[in-house]
């Protein structure tokens, strides 16, 4: 009999100790160290083939020995997903998804899965029985009769044990593999229970086997934990190819999908849905939503460009400036960095002559995005004038430009695109840097560009 072996695992970061530690050495997060069975038996352990066919052990060979092919990305018919993956699906990736509950995790991978029309889709559920997984298809498909023929390349297993769905997956030999969720599954090789971290990282471990060895591209569901991260070990990450993650509010329409690693593409694109009774919607031009329509002129709101990886965007931005009633004025940021409203309401009052010194300030970022890019410092700026002033700023000019701490409007990247961005939307005029003229050829546009060197001479022209 196999002398069943103990070991402490960090909860944190997934760290191995043989024995029990109140600080973890590896993350010094405190009493996170669990005692779980490491293993039952080590035959056959992590191999996802239930045959025993011999391989050959891998040799070292020279860098210019190799060859490479270029594998064709399988593109799915969601170009929001395909973007932010980087192209599409790359054979053999292994993809992990994580979000908050109810966010539209589940429902994205059953629509992917209902409309890969030419490939074989398995889609493993350890959370939900068939009859769930049915009902949830008929709601997504009722209104699209596109998708109900899709349903002939759609297997739906409900299934825990790895050992049994690597059964199923050699005898049914899907192209598509989706897991949901990672932390329901668990291997029989160990004898902790689902959702520990030996368990995820071993169940882990086996579909990145399989994925590599068979070329499959695997989509893990994974849960998050009261922080907001991926819920298991840090490792986990570490581990797959992309890690995509749900963002919004579950109560609202709107989910933003981002990547935050992507070994195959860049890790500043986003995809923009809408939730709808019928699943998820593609929203193919968010500048449209992410800009309220409004009919009166309000003091407060401007228009800022900016980037998110290749796609221009431009987003409303809101403030509003009152008397404090207490001795610290209150600074309040959503979707803004905080610490560098604080660097520009400090150039506004020392480049601009506004006094903030007893002012609150609020400011909102509209439709639940968290923007870093500096090129709206220029339109928070003209927010923040416009509410302190009360003088509105027109609906049809918009701002990109970098704010510096001499009061100086810097250049930004790619400003073009940001031009015909707000050219496309009806926008008459744009504000940016006069550094970034010589960059942009203004006969290929139609709407008014303005270019300034120092932030008073924007308030100057704006507000008289």
């Amino acid at each position: 009999m196999t002398k069943i072996k103990k070991a402490y695992f960090c909860q944190s970061c997934g760290h191995q100790s043989p024995k029990w530690m109140g600080k973890c050495p590896s993350c010094d997060s405190w009493n996170t160290l669990v005692e779980e069975i490491v293993q039952k038996e080590e035959a056959k352990k992590g191999d996802w083939k239930t045959s025993t066919s011999r391989k050959v052990a891998n040799k070292p060979r020279l860098l210019k020995e190799i060859k490479f092919s270029a594998q064709e990305r399988v593109i799915t018919p969601d170009g929001e997903l395909n973007r932010v993956l980087g192209g599409g699906i790359v054979p053999g990736s292994l993809v992990l998804i994580g979000g908050e509950p109810g966010i539209g995790k589940s429902t994205l991978m059953l629509q992917i899965a209902l409309t890969m029309h030419q490939m074989k889709v398995l889609y493993v559920s350890g959370e939900e029985s068939e009859q769930q997984i049915k009902m949830r298809a008929d709601r997504i498909t009722q209104q699209n009769e596109g998708l109900v023929a899709s349903r002939e390349n759609c297997y739906i297993l409900t299934e825990t044990s790895t050992q049994n769905i690597f059964k199923q997956i050699e005898e049914f030999a899907p192209q598509i593999l989706v897991i949901d969720s990672i932390q329901t599954l668990h291997s029989s090789f160990l004898e902790s229970s689902a959702g520990t971290v030996s368990q995820v990282r071993e169940c882990t471990a086996e579909l990145l086997k399989f994925a590599k060895e068979s070329q499959t591209p695997v989509f893990l569901i994974g849960h998050i934990n009261k922080e907001g991260s991926i819920a298991g070990p840090k490792v986990l990450e570490h581990m797959v190819d992309t890690v995509l993650q749900f963002e919004g509010d579950r109560h609202l329409v709107y989910r933003i999908l981002r990547a935050t690693k992507n070994r195959f593409g860049s890790t500043s694109e986003l995809a923009i849905y809408e939730m709808l009774g019928d699943g998820l919607r593609e929203v193919s031009n968010p500048s449209e939503i992410l800009i309220s329509q409004r009919d009166d002129d309000l003091s407060g709101i401007s228009i800022g460009a900016t980037l998110e990886g290749n796609r221009p965007l431009l987003i409303e931005v809101q403030s509003l400036v009152s008397t404090s009633n207490y001795g610290t004025p209150q600074r309040s940021s959503t979707g803004f960095d905080g610490k560098r409203l604080n660097m520009l309401l400090a150039v506004l009052e020392k480049r601009g002559g506004f006094m903030l010194g007893n002012q609150d300030v609020f400011l909102n970022i509209t439709g639940g995005l968290k923007i870093e890019d500096p090129a709206i410092d220029l339109a928070v700026c003209v927010s923040v004038a416009s509410s302190y002033n009360d003088i509105s700023v027109s609906n049809d000019m918009c701002f990109a430009a970098e704010v510096g701490l001499g009061g100086e409007i810097r250049a930004v990247n790619k400003v073009e695109n940001r031009i015909s961005e707000a050219e496309k939307l009806g926008f008459k005029e744009i504000y940016i840097s006069k550094y970034a003229l010589k960059s942009v050829n203004q006969s290929n546009y139609t709407i008014k560009i303005k270019a300034f060197g120092k932030v008073e001479e924007v308030f100057e022209d704006l507000f008289g």
